[in-house]
């Protein structure tokens, strides 16, 4: 018998509903519970930095942690490099620090503010002086994808028809039309979040978990176990079924 896998949604630093879902785990699989995290630790929430400390200290500590990387993570990884880069893949005339994206929330979780009429490079150098090196080599770390025998976890989800080996790290953090209209088979069940729904849904070829934590609404947490699969919050878990 396969120890149980638990997968978080989209958590945008909400770090009190974090420690609430941890909790639920720790009561159901114990303290060594394997955990899949579906990326978008930051951004919107008010405590992106203590939600990556939190990661940062459990993986330090030895859990059974896996942390996938999210478009708001890479976003924000990208901001810190050298020279910031900006996503392609936005629509024109956004950007990370756009008001609907977050990037505001974030760098004031590390104590920087800014208005219309600060200079992006002064305020990137605000931010290498107040992001602490862990912080930006956990960033550049996540991996865009992990695989049980049956189930592929992803943040966005995948490109149908593609192979899981040949995924672009693009589609994984950013897809949505493609593959949510996509109703056959997929290699294996593929769960993810990125696409806030109203409650977590299983469609037969995967499973959304993103239920908006962002902006308030609850952050969900699933069990897998013997290929079936549960919610789980705090009355314990709840068949989560097409």
């Amino acid at each position: 018998m396969t120890a149980p896998t638990y997968a978080i949604g989209d958590i945008h630093g909400q770090l009190e509903m974090l420690e609430q879902a941890l909790d639920h785990i720790t009561a159901d699989g114990g303290q060594d519970a394997k955990v899949v995290f579906l990326g978008d630790y930051i951004d919107r929430g008010a405590n992106s930095r203590a939600v990556i400390d939190l990661l940062i200290r459990g993986q330090a500590d030895g859990r059974n942690w896996v942390t996938l990387l999210g478009n708001h993570d890479r976003m924000f990884s990208w901001f810190m490099e050298d020279t910031p880069r900006h996503d392609p893949h936005l629509l024109v005339g956004y950007h990370w620090l756009h008001d609907r994206l977050g990037g505001r929330e974030t760098l004031e979780s590390y104590g920087l503010t800014f208005t219309d009429k600060t200079r992006l490079e002064d305020l990137h150098a605000e931010a290498l002086s107040a992001v602490p090196e862990q912080h930006v080599a956990f960033l550049r770390a996540l991996e865009p994808m992990h695989e049980t025998a049956d189930i592929a976890f992803v943040h966005a989800g995948i490109r149908p028809d593609v192979p899981l080996a040949k995924q672009s790290e693009n589609d994984l953090v950013w897809i949505r039309q493609a593959f949510h209209n996509h109703a056959a088979p997929h290699p294996k069940l593929i769960v993810h979040g990125h696409t806030p729904v109203d409650r977590a849904t299983h469609y037969g070829n995967r499973i959304n978990l993103d239920t908006g934590a962002g902006y308030g609404k609850p952050l969900s947490v699933a069990v897998f176990d013997e290929h079936k699969s549960w919610l789980l919050d705090e009355t314990g878990r709840r068949r989560l079924a097409p």
